[in-house]
Formats: C-alpha cells, structure tokens, sequence
C-alpha cells in the first residue's frame, strides 16, 4: 500500500517535468515543416529556434527560488498551464508567423521553471518514499525522454497526419493539461514561504561563490557552449541539410535524429561520472573531445550529403551533450557548498545556454562560407577550448 502510495505520488510530478521537456523540443521537427513545405527562410527559422533561449534562462535561475517562496506544486503547475497555452499559440504559426516569438519563450520559461522546480520536486518525493537515489535518476530521465518522445512524437504526427504545423502543438497541449491534472493531488514538499528571507540573498551569494572560483572560468566556463552547441548542430542544424537524401520523410527523420542525439545523452552521463576526477578535468576533455569530433563528422556528412553520417554525427554529438552536461554539473558540485549546490546548477544551467545561439550564427555566416566549412571552424574553435582547458586543469584545482 506505501510503495502504490509513493508511485502515485512521484510518478505524476516525473510526468510534468517529461512534458516539460516534450514541449521544449517538439518546434525541432516543426522547424523542417516550416522550412520544407510552408517555405519559410532559414534564418527567421532559426531566430525562432533560438527565442527559446529567452525564456529558459530566467526559467532556469527563477524556478528555484520561486518554488522555495510559494512551494513546488504551485510553481510547477503554473508552469505546466503557461506550457499548454505555448503550444496552443503555436498551433497559430502558419496563420501568422509572428506567433512563434510568443511561443517560444513561453514554452522556453516553463520549461526551465519546471525543470528545476519540477526535478527538485521529484527528488524530495523520491526521498520521501524512502528512495533518495532514485530522485535524480527519475529526473534524468524524465527530462531526456520528455525531449526525445516530443521531438520523435512531433515528427511522426507531422509526417503522417493531417495538420502537420497544428496536431503535433496541440497534443502536446492536451498532455501538458492531462498533467496538469494529475499533479493536483501530489503532495507538497516544502510549505509555500518557507526560508524565503534566507534563500533569496544566499541564492545571489552561492552564484557569485562558485563564479568567482577560477576553475569556473577556465575549466567550467570554456565547455559549457558545447553542451547545447553539440545537440542543436545534430538536430536543428543537420537534419534540413540532407533532407533530400530521405525525400518525403524530413519531419520524421529530424525527430529520429533528434531523439537518438538525447537519448545517447543520457547513457553516457554515468561514463562522465566514472571519469569525474576532483585533481584533473578528464571528464570534460573527455566530452569536449566528442564534441569535436562530431563537428568534423557533421561537416563531412553536409559534404557528402549523406543522411547515415547525419546519424553517426548525432551519435558522437550526443555522446559529447551528454558526457559536457554531466561533467560540468560534477564541477560545480564541487566548487559550490552543499547547501549552494541547487542554484549553483542553475547558474551552470544558464551559462550552457549560449549554445542554442549555434544554429542562428551558422544560418546568418552561412552565405559567407559553405556549411563543411562552418562546422570545420567550430571544431578549429572547439580544439582551442580544449587545450587551454587542458592546460588549465590542473592549476586550478577546486
């Protein structure tokens, strides 16, 4: 009777932060919709992409302290609603474009507040149930599989079913609403005002500790780009480039790639932490190292125009998300006291961020130089970050 009690607790507060990531990553495949059959431009594409970026930040450094001031259920279902009317106005696109720069950072803003109010959320049910382990692995997955199920989901319901810029938004509106439901009866975990005196000067405080550390900025700082640089260039990036190699499949093809690039994400992390090491930064030259190596694999697929590299690239790439995420996050853990270490991974959260800038970058220089050329450039500056990563190391050791 506990254990039934205790999944029906956890099991709806991991289904709001799955449809969280559902919704952050459904627009994925739409983007080959907008560009393949509406004929949109590649660059306002990409813009749109990237206003995500908008709302995920201040998502990100606000849901903590929000769901700390008012309670976890609260914020998080309000996320969850805010998520819901995203996707109903994104439904609106085709009928007027300009809908998508609402959207985005709506959709972006939920997300981040669930993300981390919603994980938090997640873990102190686990641990109430008397699984303290299982919280952030429930959180892990939750989110990776929410990302990949709305990409590949997205994708199939465009590719196959009529409405393929409204049916895949709506459904996941009607998820997020199904949840939202579900989540009613869930049990708080921290009474609504809680340390709230104590919290919000001590989150500022905590940021500035683990910043001003010069690991931070020489070990931690450097890699953070890749983490998103390496999923957007496999699924935002790739995918449009050789849809003439999978003609008549492009949405369900950018959903597989998006997808598999996640989903490899989340198997390597535990090899990032078996490789975690507190007197070197293996981890992340590791990481960086993938990365790498899926840029000049990406940039040999574009030359070629070959959709099987596209998903060899989306392998390494994901490896590389994965392996840059989890490591990052180990260091901060360790430059940020116990107490800190939550918002201590909001900030690493936020500053991973610029990568979602990569495809926008690559779709304005692109009439300056070929793609091959671009991704080539980007691993040239990705070997850059590495060695002086490498060189930084183990001088500034936390």
């Amino acid at each position: 009777m506990l254990s039934s009690r205790a999944v029906r607790d956890w099991l709806p507060a991991a289904a709001a932060v799955f449809a969280a990531g559902w919704g952050a990553n459904q627009f994925t495949p739409l983007a080959v919709v907008y560009r393949m059959r509406e004929h949109w431009p590649a660059v306002p594409v990409a813009a749109m992409f990237t206003t995500y970026l908008l709302g995920l930040l201040p998502g990100l450094l606000l849901g903590g302290p929000a769901a700390n001031r008012i309670g976890r259920r609260r914020v998080v279902r309000s996320a969850l609603a805010l998520s819901a009317a995203a996707s109903a106005l994104l439904a609106a696109a085709t009928a007027e474009q300009s809908v998508v720069y609402v959207s985005r950072p709506a959709t972006g803003f939920a997300a981040g507040v669930v993300l981390t109010a919603g994980g938090t959320w997640l873990r102190e049910l686990s641990a109430r149930a008397g699984r303290p382990g299982a919280g952030s692995r429930r959180a892990a997955w939750a989110t990776g599989g929410g990302f990949a199920a709305g990409a590949l989901t997205a994708g199939a319901l465009a590719e196959w079913l009529p409405g393929p810029t409204v049916l895949p938004p709506l459904t996941h509106a009607l998820l997020a609403l199904l949840v939202l439901g579900a989540t009613g009866r869930v049990p708080e975990t921290a009474p609504p005002g809680s340390g709230v005196r104590a919290a919000e000067p001590l989150f500022a405080q905590l940021c500035r500790g683990a910043v001003r550390h010069p690991r931070f900025v020489r070990v931690v700082l450097p890699a953070t780009p890749a983490v998103f640089t390496a999923s957007t260039v496999a699924y935002v990036v790739l995918p449009p480039l050789v849809a003439d190699r999978v003609p008549g499949y492009a949405p369900v093809f950018s959903g597989a790639v998006t997808a598999l690039t996640l989903l490899v994400g989340i198997a390597v992390q535990p090899l990032a932490v078996r490789l975690d090491h507190a007197h070197s930064a293996r981890a992340t030259l590791t990481a960086m190292a993938a990365v790498i190596g899926g840029l000049l694999v990406s940039a040999y697929a574009v030359h070629g125009n070959s959709a099987g590299l596209v998903l060899a690239a989306a392998v390494l790439l994901g490896a590389g998300y994965g392996l840059t995420l989890a490591s990052g996050l180990r260091e901060m853990d360790r430059l940020a006291a116990p107490k800190d270490r939550s918002s201590a991974a909001s900030v690493y959260h936020g500053a991973t961020g610029s990568g979602f800038l990569t495809p926008l970058l690559l779709a304005v220089t692109a009439g300056a130089a070929t793609y091959p050329a671009l991704l080539a450039g980007l691993a040239a500056v990705g070997l850059l970050c590495l060695a002086f990563t490498a060189w930084s190391s183990r001088r500034d050791l936390p």
